[in-house]
C-alpha cells in the first residue's frame, strides 16, 4: 500500500502487519463508539470534549465472567488495537509539532503494532452480558479490544520527582 509522506516523514521499508514473528493477539471484544472513519477525535481528551454518547466496551461472552469486582465510577484501562491504522511510519510529522517525531515519541495511531490505550471511567456495567458503559473513546466504532484492566494509582501514576 502506498501513502503519501509529509516532509521529514520515514517510512519503513516493509509492512509490520506482514512479518511472521511474534505472538498472536486475541481481541476479548469491541469498542462501540459514535465515531466513523474522517469523523473521529485526535484523542481522549477530544472524545471527553465532543461528547461520547453510547461508548461502551462489548465483551466477547466468554470473558464477561472477568468484569467481576469492577464498579461504576472506577478508572479503567483499555488497551485496543487500532485495526484501521497506517503501520509504516516510523518518523511523523504531527501538525502540533515544530518538526518531525519518532513514532515512539507521539501517540499517534501510526505505528508499527498500532496498540492504543485510553484511561476511562466505568459509567454503566452490565457484567452478565459483558458490557461495560465508558465516559469517554477516541477509536472507531467496531475497533477491536485487546485487554482492560482497572487503573490503580498506586502502579499507574508515575513516582514524583
Amino acid at each position: 500500500m502506498s501513502h503519501d509522506l509529509r516532509d521529514g516523514e520515514i517510512a519503513l521499508p516493509f509492512d509490520p502487519a506482514e512479518t511472521a514473528d511474534g505472538p498472536r493477539v486475541a481481541f476479548i471484544g469491541r469498542i462501540r463508539s459514535p465515531w466513523q472513519p474522517g469523523a473521529a477525535p485526535r484523542n481522549i481528551r477530544k472524545a471527553r470534549e465532543a461528547g461520547c454518547d453510547g461508548a461502551r466496551v462489548e465483551l466477547a461472552p466468554a470473558y464477561a465472567p472477568g468484569l467481576t469486582g469492577l464498579a461504576v465510577g472506577q478508572p479503567i484501562v483499555l488497551l485496543y488495537w487500532m485495526d484501521r491504522g497506517r503501520r509504516d511510519l516510523i518518523l511523523q510529522r504531527p501538525g502540533h509539532a515544530d518538526g518531525p517525531r519518532g513514532t515512539f515519541a507521539l501517540r499517534s495511531p501510526v505505528r508499527p503494532n498500532p496498540v492504543a490505550l485510553a484511561t476511562v471511567r466505568i459509567t454503566a456495567l452490565d457484567a452478565a452480558r459483558g458490557i461495560v458503559g465508558i465516559d469517554a473513546i477516541d477509536c472507531y466504532d467496531s475497533t477491536p479490544l485487546i485487554d482492560l484492566k482497572p487503573w490503580i494509582p498506586t502502579i499507574d501514576s508515575p513516582p514524583q520527582s
